[in-house]
């Protein structure tokens, strides 16, 4: 019989337990940093340096944090499910802790790109330096989707969100567009698991289960549920 497809989205919430810093901080600043000026094409235009300094800091602290066990548990459950994460996280914590179908909607750090080409992608690991191009003679830049930029992967997750038999919604706000719109196209009869510290506003969808914990005790807790739910089919 076909495993169940278990669809996940995640934001900042969950990696935020691996030590990363959630997106935005209350006060509009991004690691000290005024998002404006270092994610944005204008920021881009206006100081790359300041950029390419920033995003290879930000590198240096996904390749210093370890998968937390709410990422594990998302690799584990697709011994019984077709578990698909759609995550506008750009760090590669769940691929390391074993998950096999990562959509990054926001793009993915470890991977740059020329700025005249998003389309050609290369690994890096070490820092992007001004100057470093690309063989179309573009400079290197982060592969990220900066405010004001489309996030071209949307289209290829609205399928995905659509098919789920199950939804988990995990350490999101539901604040950033386009990314919180995906919701929407979950079936009315799919249930939905909301899995955060502060659940967020969704009384318009039906079949909705709060789950009131950090993404670490959450995942647990809905590891236990969804296992007992698929050895009950």
């Amino acid at each position: 019989m076909a495993k169940q497809k278990l669809v996940v989205l995640t934001g900042a919430g969950i990696s935020a337990e691996s030590g990363l810093r959630t997106f935005r901080d209350a006060d509009g600043l991004w690691e000290g940093y005024n998002i404006a000026d270092v994610a944005t094409p204008r920021a881009w235009r206006k100081d790359p340096k300041l950029v390419l300094e920033f995003y290879n800091m930000r590198r240096k602290d996904v390749q210093a944090a370890h998968p937390n066990s709410a990422h594990f548990a998302l690799a584990e459950l697709e011994a019984n499910f077709d578990v698909h994460i759609i995550t506008q996280n750009i760090d590669d914590l769940y691929e390391r802790a074993g998950s096999t179908k990562v959509m990054h909607l926001h793009g993915e750090i470890i991977k740059m790109r020329s700025e005249k080409n998003e389309n050609k992608l290369y690994p890096v690991l070490n820092d992007i330096a001004w100057g470093d191009k690309a063989t179309d003679g573009g400079q290197f830049r982060p592969h990220v989707v900066w405010f004001e930029e489309q996030v071209p992967m949307i289209e290829h997750a609205v399928p995905i969100m659509y098919e789920a038999d199950i939804f988990v919604l995990i350490g999101t706000s539901l604040a950033v567009y386009p990314a919180a719109g995906l919701v929407d196209y979950v079936k009315e009869k799919t249930p939905k698991y909301v899995i955060d510290k502060k659940i967020p506003i969704v009384d318009r969808y039906s079949n909705v289960v709060p789950v009131m914990l950090p993404a670490t005790e959450g995942m647990a807790k809905l590891k236990t549920i969804l296992l007992e739910l698929s050895e009950g089919i």
